[in-house]
């Protein structure tokens, strides 16, 4: 069995000790950290590989940053996401860990929709989409993971009307998100619970969190390889509950191994 998690840190810095702690717990033999908000080289390291972890980090001053802990070698890494060599932010690392290909993803928010971000969000999502073809093309068994900044149905988002002009509701969006989707891949959590209406993050101003206004915009989208895998896939909202913690929670699916039957009812 493996564990691959993601989560939105939400600068890894101010989060360490809560993420050592949750490390620390049996649980994800894979983490994909998203919005770690430093540069790779002042990424803490060391605290985390004593824990038993190998790195992939792609950072960047202050903002974005997304990175790779798997306690299993980590092999082959890319940092960036292809198709645009002049985009700089610091949102796609992929690399393989125990014949699975994985990447931690943190996709654009896209706000104001009425400047250059919300397209540069549609863009993004495109060539997303044309990686998912190519990792499909080639057959891996994958795992994209991270804040993909998409509520893809009403049921994700706690005001469906007062969200629906924002980027990560827009019907662009959302067929974006579906695209991407429609390519053959699965979103772990829908297969796994297809009535349950559940979020990801809940933002800190005017008590969402204890009010449970959230949206659910973190999400596993698994080949057809891993999804014949997928034993489990579960979202932690216990700690959205603690002291100084990020505004997501971790999501995490359970795969067997390479070559076991799901066990898990069709």
């Amino acid at each position: 069995m493996i564990r691959i998690a993601t989560w939105n840190i939400n600068g890894v810095r101010a989060r360490l000790p809560l993420l050592l702690d949750w490390l620390n717990k049996p649980g994800a033999d894979v983490v994909l950290l998203q919005e770690i908000k430093c540069l790779t080289e002042v990424f803490p390291a060391e605290p985390i590989e004593d824990l038993g972890y190998n790195l992939a980090v792609h950072g960047q001053k202050g903002f974005n940053g997304v990175a790779i802990l798997a306690k299993r070698p980590i092999e082959d890494i890319t940092k960036g996401l292809p198709g645009d060599d002049n985009d700089e932010q610091a949102r796609y690392v992929e690399a393989t860990v125990s014949g699975v290909r994985v990447a931690s993803i943190y996709l654009p928010n896209g706000n104001p929709v009425d400047s250059e971000k919300y397209p540069y969000k549609l863009a993004w999502m495109k060539r997303l989409r044309e990686r998912v073809g190519d990792l499909l093309a080639a057959e891996e068994t994958f795992v994209l993971a991270g804040d993909y900044n998409v509520c893809p149905e009403d049921r994700d988002v706690y005001d469906p009307d007062g969200w629906a002009a924002d980027a990560l509701c827009r019907p662009e969006s959302r067929q974006r998100f579906r695209a991407i989707l429609y390519r053959g891949v699965t979103e772990a959590y829908r297969a796994l619970h297809p009535g349950t209406v559940a979020y990801t993050y809940w933002d800190y101003k005017a008590g969402a969190w204890q009010k449970d206004r959230g949206l659910r915009i973190d999400h596993l989208l698994l080949s057809p390889q891993a999804a014949d895998r997928l034993q489990a896939c579960e979202i932690d909202r216990l700690q959205r509950g603690r002291e100084k913690t990020s505004d997501h929670v971790p999501v995490w699916c359970e795969l067997s191994e390479d070559g076991e039957v799901s066990g898990r009812a069709a």
